[in-house]
This record gives C-alpha cells, sequence and structure tokens, in this order.
C-alpha cells in the first residue's frame, strides 16, 4: 500500500521528533536543571504561547464552524500541549460546556462555546473572512510556534527539551495538515 503525502509528512514529523528526543543530552549540569529559574520561565512562555494558538483555534471555529472537522482534532492537540506546560487542565473547546478556568480562559479563548457571531471580544485572534485564509493563518501561526519552540531546545533541560521537540514536531505537521487541500 503506497503512503499518502499526509501519511509520509506525519511519519517524517514522528521519526524527526523521536531523533530529537533520543539526541536530548542527560548532561544536568549547572543552569540545565529542570526547575532552574530559565526553565521555569521557558515552560510559562510555551504555555502562554500554546493558550494563545489555542485561542486562535477556537476564534477561527467560531468565524468558521464548517472547519470544525477538520480543525477539532488540531485543537484537542493544542489543548493537551497547554496542559503539558502548565499540568493544568485546558479549557474545553467550544461547545465543550465545562466550568474550569484552564489556561486556554487566561489567553482569552472561550471556555463554555464560542461567542455569537459578530460579539468578537477584544482580546480574541482576528480571523479572515475566508476559510482558506483562515486556515493559512493558523498554519503560520502554528509554524512560527514550532520554529520558536526548536530554537529554545538548545537552552532547556533535557525533560523541557523533549517537551518541546515533540510539541514543535506536532506543530509543524499541523501546519501542513492546515494548508494541504481539504480531500
Amino acid at each position: 500500500m503506497a503512503l499518502t503525502r499526509r501519511r509520509t509528512l506525519l511519519a517524517g514529523a514522528a521519526l524527526g521528533g523521536m531523533a530529537l528526543l533520543t539526541g536530548c543530552s542527560e548532561d544536568d549540569g549547572p543552569g540545565r536543571t529542570e526547575h532552574s529559574l530559565a526553565a521555569d520561565r521557558l515552560r510559562r512562555h510555551s504555555a502562554r504561547d500554546s493558550t494563545a494558538l489555542l485561542a486562535r483555534y477556537d476564534a477561527t471555529l467560531a468565524a468558521h464552524p464548517a472547519l470544525e472537522p477538520r480543525l477539532r482534532p488540531l485543537r484537542s492537540e493544542v489543548a493537551r500541549h497547554a496542559e503539558a506546560f502548565t499540568g493544568e487542565r485546558a479549557a474545553p473547546s467550544p461547545g465543550g460546556g465545562a466550568d474550569d478556568d484552564g489556561p486556554a480562559r487566561d489567553a482569552g479563548a472561550p471556555a463554555s462555546g464560542p461567542a455569537p457571531q459578530g460579539s468578537r471580544r477584544p482580546s480574541d485572534p482576528r480571523v479572515p473572512g475566508d476559510e482558506r485564509a483562515a486556515r493559512t493563518a493558523l498554519a503560520e501561526a502554528e509554524r512560527t510556534l514550532a520554529d520558536v519552540r526548536t530554537k529554545a531546545l538548545t537552552t532547556a533541560p533535557p525533560e523541557l527539551a523533549r517537551l518541546l521537540a515533540s510539541v514543535a514536531a506536532a506543530g509543524a505537521a499541523h501546519a501542513y495538515l492546515l494548508t494541504e487541500p481539504a480531500g
């Protein structure tokens, strides 16, 4: 059975992520401990980035409900990324109906459902009116964040570096999937 472009990319991203994970040093030299101030700052910044991306997904889903089948699995992964960085449960996806205050709510993402059409809050990300442009904007946000996380690997302690590598690989795969024609 021949592999499709999507499966090939996902397999490549998984293998690349595994290569990054196994290439991380176990050296806990000065400044490389898991709970240093710099590591805590990087973890908080990464959590904030994930919750901001989560808010972008929620705003896009609110503006383009027809994209739900395509965006919902990616949005769920981003929520898990936020949880991994914070140790807190992220807010449910729009329409999920939970009342907890997870990190996504702190980033201005709706916790109990999408905002009604035309009632965009000032903290909500701008979403292009065209579905394809909205997916492209999400892809660019995923790609940019994956690049930031990849660069942060060199200064992160081992466990955090592994998490950053895994989340960066997932973000790169998301960017590809968002720009792939529907089919």
